[in-house]
């Protein structure tokens, strides 16, 4: 009876998580157009990736200047708010969930669509700048602020992090805090002595998963910029789905797939291996 329970969950991870994992992994060893056959090709898409691909270079590039802005910004945005709400008392609830809510509907497409107006031509932005007496801009049309305003975007979906802040500070036990006071301690002193070092932990966790979701970003560009101007905004994963759904080249988006797998993992490895020397227990 065990088994026949936990059959839907296996099945399901082998059918839908597994197998095409692995299947992904054969096709990018494949030159397979989609509907088509994969023929077996060797390491040349690789090869082409690294040697050849210009686009796949500038992707990695925007992608890498993106993951390295807006992951700090929300992080450090999210810890900001998440310390202000800590010192609430009245109706936290309530502040918690209008402050969550841009990330349950941040990453949409009609939030995408919002903001791609918000930063028009004839956007909000704009409009406002003009009614103060300054000239407007043409922040998506410009190569030097299109990413810029993604960045913005991620910053704004801050609330999963805050929430997961806010728990980490309501564990700092308040006798701490009580005994720095006692000793003649700041609150500046108490927030780089007592509630960074013990938040160490939530901020590896925060990190880790912002960063795995900065380098994954694809709404965004898709729906406010479409990759441009001048390929300003190409992320990587919105690259991956030109080349397997608008150039038909599955094996070489398969490949491009297993790239950016490596590279999550070698950043996640890093974090993690940098974590003994900042991240503190309590039990240390």
């Amino acid at each position: 009876m065990g088994y026949l329970f936990l059959s839907p969950f296996v099945i399901g991870t082998i059918g839908f998580t597994l197998f095409p994992i692995l299947y992904s992994l054969y096709l990018s060893f494949t030159d397979y157009t989609l509907g088509g056959t994969p023929q077996w090709i060797g390491f040349q898409n690789y090869v082409e990736m690294f040697s050849n691909d210009a686009m796949f270079q500038k992707s990695m590039q925007v992608t890498f200047l993106y993951a390295g802005t807006a992951v700090p910004l929300r992080l450090v945005f999210a810890l900001f708010i998440a310390l202000i709400l800590n010192k609430v008392v009245e109706m936290v609830g309530l502040y918690r969930t209008l402050l969550y809510l841009p990330s349950v509907v941040g990453g949409s497409v009609g939030v995408a669509i919002m903001w791609r107006q918000l930063f028009g031509n004839e956007g909000a932005i704009n409009s406002i700048l003009n009614a103060i007496g300054l000239s407007g801009h043409s922040w998506l049309g410009d190569p030097n602020t299109a990413i810029w305003t993604l960045v913005i975007l991620y910053g704004w979906q801050f609330g999963s992090s805050m929430l997961i802040f806010l728990a980490g500070l309501r564990n700092i036990p308040s006798t701490f805090y009580e005994a720095s006071a006692v000793d003649g301690a700041k609150p500046i002193q108490q927030f780089f002595m007592i509630t960074l070092p013990m938040l160490t932990p939530v901020i590896l966790f925060n990190t880790i998963m912002q960063t795995i979701q900065g380098f994954m970003a694809f709404t965004p560009a898709f729906v406010v910029t479409e990759g441009d101007p001048i390929n300003s905004t190409l992320l990587y994963i919105l690259y991956m789905y030109r080349q397997a759904f608008e150039y038909f080249n599955m094996g070489y988006a398969a490949a491009l797939a297993w790239v950016m797998l490596i590279i999550i993992a070698i950043f996640t490895a890093l974090i993690f291996k940098s974590s003994k020397y900042w991240v503190h227990y309590e039990d240390n």
